[in-house]
């Protein structure tokens, strides 16, 4: 997680938990009804004081309130279907999972957990109700990771593709989006209203009436809208092919659209370019090592293992060499090898365990020491540096073909998880009627 995730989650602190879980005046008002849950006028209220006080010092960025309104709220509501989605899934976080990702969070922004604590007290903000929304950013990231394992595919074909591509073409680029999201199987009225609305927005940026990233947060029905549309930095690969082309052709600062896309109608503005072809090899250390295990389990007791180890240390201090006393090992992967683990990275086989073999000298055996498998000695048999750099950038072509895939799937899956889903939006200005289905897009814009 970022160092800005306290923030981001300061933003939207609340929004995961159920209405249940709040201490409910008697005067708070339902801003919306999410399937059989609500989302309280008190959330909708606090997620919006959190968002203006990010935007503090950037306040002409923002779209009137109405309009941020209903950008909160749809945020709000898509966090509840996610987090429902997930639970409903059998998608679960367990309290030390959840301890683990607070200390993470902490220590990640230069923090013990107590200064967190006072942090958040500072900010407003209730430690269980930040560790609330935590566990429900924690259910989204998984639901996603399991609708990608489920969904996405990278063949070897497109990574030597995208391979090829880079060796000639070495910039990275730093994108920012508006979305005019269409529905599935769009009628032409809509595709329409779609086009005229997203022409509309190109004609105020052109005529500099508005920025980009105000625009963005104005009206693209992205889920990165009040971020100003910011999709970070791209390598070719991770641009959709529909405009990767264009994109190696604009000057930064310019902007390419209407484009019709998997999702909608979009606008797409180069912010930078960066050129990464000259980057330095990757290297690393690996280790050649052999080890011996006693197992810990059902059968075999904790005791018994430290007892056994610390024999078979002992005959090898007494003059037996490591492979003979290799054979007693309980790993079945390298007994029959005197040991043998090959040449592998220092965390290949868990932190624990490399920090042994790293403290080691070629040639020496460790003491005993435990790992979750059970009680090992090692022996250090060689170090190299290694370039990883072609193995590296393959796995990051895998990584971002596949990003890049999920973005587009992703989207249309929360798009058809709202259209699905019963919303009953009654907050303020952002009222509309309850609807099973998604909404039509709004008016085109007019500059205001």
């Amino acid at each position: 997680m970022k160092k800005t995730l306290i923030s981001l989650l300061i933003a939207f602190a609340l929004v995961g938990t159920t209405a249940a879980s709040q201490n409910l005046q008697p005067v708070d008002r339902i801003a919306a009804v999410v399937d059989e849950d609500v989302i309280l006028q008190s959330e909708l209220d606090r997620a919006m004081r959190n968002v203006l006080g990010q935007y503090a010092n950037r306040q002409d960025q923002l779209p009137p309130r109405d309009v941020l309104e209903k950008q909160v709220l749809e945020r709000i509501v898509l966090v509840r279907l996610q987090v429902a989605r997930a639970e409903s899934s059998g998608i679960r976080v367990s309290d030390s999972e959840l301890d683990n990702a607070v200390n993470g969070v902490a220590s990640q922004n230069g923090l013990t957990v107590d200064q967190l604590r006072a942090q958040l007290t500072n900010d407003g903000v209730s430690y269980t109700d930040f560790r609330s929304t935590l566990r429900d950013e924690l259910l989204t990231q998984r639901l996603k990771q399991s609708f990608a394992q489920s969904r996405i595919n990278v063949s070897e074909a497109e990574v030597k593709a995208a391979l090829a591509t880079q060796a000639n073409v070495g910039n990275q680029y730093r994108l920012a989006h508006i979305l005019v999201a269409l529905p599935e199987g769009a009628t032409p009225e809509q595709i329409a209203t779609g086009q005229q609305k997203i022409d509309g927005i190109k004609a105020l940026i052109d005529k500099g009436e508005m920025e980009f990233a105000a625009a963005a947060v104005r009206y693209s029905d992205s889920p990165n809208a009040l971020e100003g549309g910011d999709l970070g930095w791209r390598s070719q690969d991770e641009i959709p092919a529909a405009f990767a082309e264009q994109i190696r052709t604009l000057q930064a600062g310019q902007v390419i659209g209407p484009m019709r896309g998997p999702s909608g109608l979009q606008l797409l503005k180069l912010v930078e370019i960066r050129d990464t072809s000259q980057a330095a090899p990757s290297m690393v250390t690996q280790y050649q090592a052999r080890h011996v295990l006693a197992v810990v389990d059902e059968t075999h007791t904790e005791a018994q293992a430290k007892a056994k180890i610390d024999t078979l240390r002992a005959r090898i201090a007494g003059g037996a060499t490591f492979a003979e006393v290799a054979k007693e090992s309980e790993d079945p992967n390298t007994r029959d090898k005197s040991g043998d683990l090959g040449w592998f990275a220092q965390d290949a086989f868990g932190a624990d365990f490399g920090a042994q073999v790293a403290g080691l000298t070629d040639g020496q055996v460790s003491a005993p020491f435990k790992t979750a498998a059970g009680w090992h000695i090692v022996e250090r048999v060689g170090s190299r540096q290694s370039n990883v750099t072609d193995n590296n950038r393959m796995s990051q072509v895998r990584e971002t073909i596949g990003r890049r895939k999920l973005e587009d799937e992703y989207n249309r899956f929360l798009r058809e998880m709202r259209g699905d889903a019963y919303v009953d939006v009654r907050a303020g200005a952002a009222t509309t009627p309850a609807t099973p289905a998604p909404p039509t897009p709004p008016a085109p814009a007019n500059g205001g």
